[in-house]
């Protein structure tokens, strides 16, 4: 099996890269960072093109970890993230129809697409209310997917993350909060801590992407990308603060954040169906996380 990664120096493109080399598959990397790699496109910041990675290969999968994923930043730049999250999803399945309709074609939504939804868990045919800049064009990324496969018959997926963590992520909740701990005794933090999420350790999601290449249809399909379990904010940061610095405290402002979502909790009956059983607790995941902190200090 030949994959690209688009984004491969990303955070979830690095972990795809790993894996999939590992089992054996003959995987090429796209990323705006410079590396010396043979297997290897180097793409421009501010103008992408996308053309010549599949006349020059013909791919059997190419995953999309490319993008924005800053719900902050869609509101500060909103042009921007949606050439990053939309524009350039366009702009790649423009080239795979062109140069290679046979290849399988992954794309990363989120669960901001979902907005605060009425109930939980929440199932991939709920209502989709995004709060932010970000989630919308998520959303549209999505219906990119769904059309080309609809008019034009591409494969493709769309896979949408809940909270993914793991070694090698420098943004969201608990990288934040690992900068605070450099600077302050006490952290404070958005929220009150009655907030959930659905965290998912990177491990887990290679291994769900592993299952959607081989059992998905690649008809426009939609799957959550969660461990189906609700988790409290308070009780996230209660266990980062035991694993990396106990003797440090933290505090809720009560402050909300614009553009983020109260509650969240996945139904992932779909990845299940296909195989999935998650394997690292929130609490082994960060574990592993701190002990990268350390390492990279």
């Amino acid at each position: 099996m030949k994959i690209i990664i688009i984004g491969a120096k990303g955070f979830i493109g690095q972990h795809c890269v790993r894996h999939f080399t590992q089992k054996g598959k003959e995987v090429w990397q796209a990323d705006i960072h410079t590396n010396a790699h043979h297997r290897y496109y180097q793409l421009t910041k501010e103008h992408c093109h996308f053309e010549a990675i599949f006349e020059e290969n013909s791919f059997d999968v190419c995953i999309n970890a490319s993008g924005s994923a800053h719900v902050g930043f869609s509101f500060e730049s909103p042009e921007v993230d949606f050439e990053l999250n939309v524009h350039n999803v366009n702009k790649l399945l423009v080239a795979i129809r062109k140069h290679n309709p046979t290849c399988k074609f992954i794309n990363f939504s989120s669960a901001a697409v979902y907005g605060n939804p009425s109930r939980l868990p929440i199932a991939e045919d709920f209502p989709t209310k995004p709060l932010s800049p970000y989630g919308f064009h998520k959303l549209q990324s999505e219906y990119l997917l769904a059309e080309y496969h609809k008019f034009f018959g591409l494969h493709t997926c769309s896979l949408r993350v809940f909270s993914a963590y793991g070694d090698g992520l420098t943004k969201q909740l608990f990288w934040d909060l690992y900068q605070k701990t450099l600077q302050q005794d006490q952290v404070a933090l958005y929220g009150t801590g009655e907030e959930s999420r659905d965290f998912i350790f990177i491990n887990d999601l290679v291994q769900i992407i592993e299952l959607v290449i081989e059992k998905a249809a690649f008809e426009g399909d939609i799957f959550n990308v969660a461990c189906g379990q609700e988790i409290k904010i308070k009780e996230a940061v209660q266990l980062f603060f035991e694993h990396f610095c106990p003797n440090k405290s933290f505090l809720f402002s009560g402050k909300q954040k614009i553009g983020d979502p109260n509650n969240w909790q996945a139904d992932i009956s779909k990845i299940k169906a296909l195989g999935f059983t998650p394997v690292t607790t929130l609490k082994d995941g960060l574990k592993i996380y701190t002990q990268w902190l350390r390492e990279k200090e």
